[in-house]
């Protein structure tokens, strides 16, 4: 039986999921939040909170110490001991131009992590200290670095570069990166699998929608286009991101107000997007609510919204000469049919339409495809952690 632990390290929390990889289940799952200001932690057994806990955590090493020992305890436990920890997965968000898939941890592969810090300032930090978590506290088994920025290396240049001198590309590596890359890359084969055709013949378009969302054109398996660039600022509106801007509002910012650069996509980063425009909130639910309840800036943030995701869609099946399935994922794709429902009208054009009684349903992945629809559209569950997992067990076991 091979276990697989799952991690994904963040600046001041540790999620984390185990997987018994025999029949891809996963057996625990849980977070430590608030390391290094206090400490507390929830551990879940087969989709139940067993233990809930304040703990001091001063450090990454003592939350992977606290994960261990709740999967190895006596009472809430799925293993009996550390040495059932055969291998560990982590999400790193920025591998910049070195990696086009998944790595097994080595000193290389954690210079190059570190190198690219500067591309992901929040994240790559946070990740690096998961990894060395577990390298103090679990020394000699594998950990292997899964990068969400690697599906998107088969970018072709035309789509991963900018048009500004190209010595910023060559000095700095100023490029579309894009994110979500595993989730893309999940779902898209997912999508293959249950249209019934290879992934290399087909064109799909995956929308993965969340707080943080992007969309990708994937053309034969590989992906083409994404809508997330150096970093996971541009592209579509989302929670409190602005996504695609004129670039020249941020020297107009700063010389209107005096903030630096920085301070500015900071604001563009964290306080805009559908917080911004509604005024309410950055969560798609709360400017629902209040769209439904007659708020004329809620109304207008949730229109804006539809509109970004349409213009993805049509822009990619543009560039790809086509697209023969559309993707849902994520929180809010898989989650909201009215969303689905908006986005999908006004594209009939293209042959893209939606059942509405096929898309009021939710949770198994399912397609929603109207009869007759050219494009056939499905909602899909992502599940980044099983990719993870997946990479892991095939690097560990060679």
């Amino acid at each position: 039986m091979l276990h697989i632990l799952v991690i994904n390290a963040g600046s001041s929390s540790l999620k984390y999921q185990f997987f018994n990889m025999d029949n891809r289940e996963v057996l625990a799952k849980g977070i430590c939040e608030r390391i290094g200001a206090g400490g507390h932690m929830r551990h879940s057994v087969a989709g139940k909170v067993v233990l809930e806990k304040d703990t001091d955590m001063p450090d990454h090493s003592v939350a992977v110490e606290n994960v261990l020992a709740a999967l190895t305890d006596a009472d809430y436990g799925v293993i009996s001991d550390m040495s059932m920890v055969d291998a560990v997965g982590h999400r790193v968000l920025h591998g910049g131009q070195k990696f086009s898939g998944s790595m097994v941890v080595n000193d290389a592969v954690l210079a190059a992590i570190e190198e690219c810090i500067p591309l992901g300032p929040l994240h790559n930090p946070a990740n690096l200290m998961g990894i060395r978590a577990c390298q103090k506290v679990m020394p000699g088994v594998p950990q292997v670095a899964v990068f969400e920025t690697a599906f998107h290396q088969t970018m072709p240049e035309q789509s991963y570069l900018y048009a500004i001198p190209y010595e910023y590309y060559e000095k700095y590596g100023i490029r579309k990166y894009g994110f979500h890359g595993t989730s893309h890359r999940y779902v898209s084969a997912r999508c293959a699998e249950l249209y019934g055709k290879p992934a290399e013949e087909l064109k799909i378009i995956t929308c993965h929608l969340g707080n943080g969302s992007s969309v990708a054109a994937v053309k034969g398996g590989k992906c083409f286009d994404t809508s997330m660039g150096l970093t996971p600022l541009d592209g579509l509106v989302m929670g409190t991101r602005c996504g695609s801007i004129d670039p020249a509002v941020v020297g107009f910012i700063s010389e209107q107000t005096g903030a630096s650069a920085s301070d500015v996509v900071t604001m563009l980063n964290k306080e805009s997007g559908l917080l911004a425009v509604s005024g309410i909130s950055g969560d798609y639910r709360d400017v629902s609510a209040a769209d439904e309840a007659g708020n004329h800036r809620a109304h207008i943030a949730r229109e804006m919204l539809f509109q970004s995701i349409k213009r993805y869609i049509g822009g990619y099946a543009a560039e790809m000469g086509g697209v023969d399935a559309l993707v849902f994922t994520a929180g809010i794709g898989e989650n909201n049919d009215y969303l689905r429902q908006r986005v999908a009208d006004g594209l009939e054009f293209m042959g893209i339409s939606v059942d509405p009684a096929k898309n009021a349903g939710r949770g198994e992945d399912r397609e929603i495809s109207a009869e007759g629809a050219r494009v056939r559209t499905f909602v899909i569950s992502t599940d980044e952690e099983l990719m993870i997992a997946m990479d892991t067990e095939e690097l560990t076991s060679k």
